[in-house]
């Protein structure tokens, strides 16, 4: 099984978010990495720009195919992780670490409740690939 952390928040789309404070720091799960293949290029928006829960912020592509990324919760963005721009391979090495791709300033801190918690997200993609 991934590796599922417990001090995130899941999405559906197989994105997570780490809060501290009214800040949150955005990636995309060891699930969706796996399932994706070796990561040839990420594409992220830009700082300022405005996101909403559930819509698309960027894209990732693998030697497999190109996937859209969304937004677990809505906000502004306040950074990029630039480093992926010449090593987009760390999504796969450390989809928890290194390889955070934005953070965020959360609009409402409520939205994060509508996220599953680690054991939910565990048995989400347990079903989803049986």
């Amino acid at each position: 099984m991934a590796d599922i952390p417990d001090d995130l928040h899941y999405s559906k789309d197989h994105e997570w978010i780490r809060v501290e404070g009214d800040t949150g720091t955005v990636g995309i799960t060891d699930h969706a990495q796996n399932q994706l293949g070796d990561i040839v290029y990420v594409e992220l928006p830009r700082v300022g720009d405005s996101l909403e829960a559930g819509g698309v912020f960027g894209q990732v592509e693998s030697v497999k195919a190109a996937n859209d990324l969304y937004s677990p919760v809505s906000g502004e963005v306040t950074e990029l992780n630039e480093t992926l721009n010449d090593d987009p391979e760390q999504v796969n090495k450390d989809p928890y670490g290194a390889a955070w791709m934005l953070r965020l300033r959360l609009k409402d801190a409520g939205e994060v409740d509508k996220l599953m918690n680690a054991a939910e997200y565990e048995d989400y993609t347990k079903k989803i690939t049986e």
